[in-house]
């Protein structure tokens, strides 16, 4: 099991910026950014696959870039123009399927400790 372990979290204000990074001890096929705030579900941000495929949440699209240095095994996440509604704890997953259209991926085996992000207005 490949082992996931996220960087870069932190407070910012509004219109801000943060860059996250995820660390992967070994091979991933499909990486992926989600996040969860307080009384809400996980839900996806952006992933990557095998082959360069990317999607983003609708919320995020245009604001937000996903992007995986290979001979690093580390996804990043670049974070423009955060708003306050962006508050939430940031996880890394890898798996072994395919990015799925709300920025996830399928077949997930592995998840990051997570890292916070908090945006005030």
């Amino acid at each position: 099991q490949v082992q996931l372990v996220e960087s870069g979290g932190g407070s910012v204000q509004a219109g801000g910026s943060l860059r996250l990074s995820c660390a992967a001890s070994g091979y991933t096929y499909c990486m992926a950014w989600f996040r969860q705030a307080p009384g809400k579900e996980r839900e996806g941000v952006a992933g990557i696959s095998g082959i360069g495929s990317i999607r983003y949440a609708d919320s995020v699209r245009g604001r937000f870039t996903v992007s995986k240095d290979n001979a690093k095994n580390t996804l990043y996440l670049q974070m423009n123009s955060l708003k306050p509604e962006d508050t939430a704890m940031y996880y890394c997953a890898a798996g072994t399927g395919g990015v799925t259209s709300g920025g996830g991926c399928t077949n997930i085996g592995s998840w990051g400790q997570g890292t916070q992000v908090t945006v005030s207005s």
